[in-house]
């Protein structure tokens, strides 16, 4: 799912039970080929900040498929296992203004949704 946040171009998805267990992202390309120039087999990083304020380098990788499409997998196990994430956690990855940088900077936001007083209520993830 794409969204515009403030004028800045974000992508954002729910975690399955595969990229929790395996603490590894999922994109389709086309969900973030404004972002990165797709080319089969190479990596790229992401300098990530999250909502509190602690800086993370991820590692992508561009995997070409003709059966399921192509797509992207981000590596993060550090941050998957600090941040506890779980099943059904929202994602959302926002641009950041930038230099001339070799690298795209983000901000990450984890969502989780709670039940409160009988309502499902999404809340940022802040630890």
């Amino acid at each position: 799912m794409e969204n515009q946040e403030q004028g800045r171009r974000t992508f954002s998805k729910r975690l399955t039970p595969i990229e929790v267990e395996k603490r590894i992202i999922l994109f389709f390309y086309t969900v973030v080929a404004e972002f990165f120039e797709f080319e089969e087999g190479r990596q790229f990083f992401m300098d990530v900040t999250d909502s509190l304020g602690k800086e993370w380098t991820f590692v992508g990788t561009f995997h070409a498929n003709n059966i399921v499409e192509n797509h992207v997998s981000i590596s993060w196990a550090q941050f998957s296992l600090e941040k506890g994430l779980k099943v059904n956690d929202e994602v959302t990855f926002t641009e950041k203004p930038q230099g001339n940088g070799p690298w795209k900077k983000f901000k990450v936001v984890i969502k989780r949704k709670i039940r409160l007083f009988g309502q499902d209520i999404w809340g940022e993830l802040m630890v």
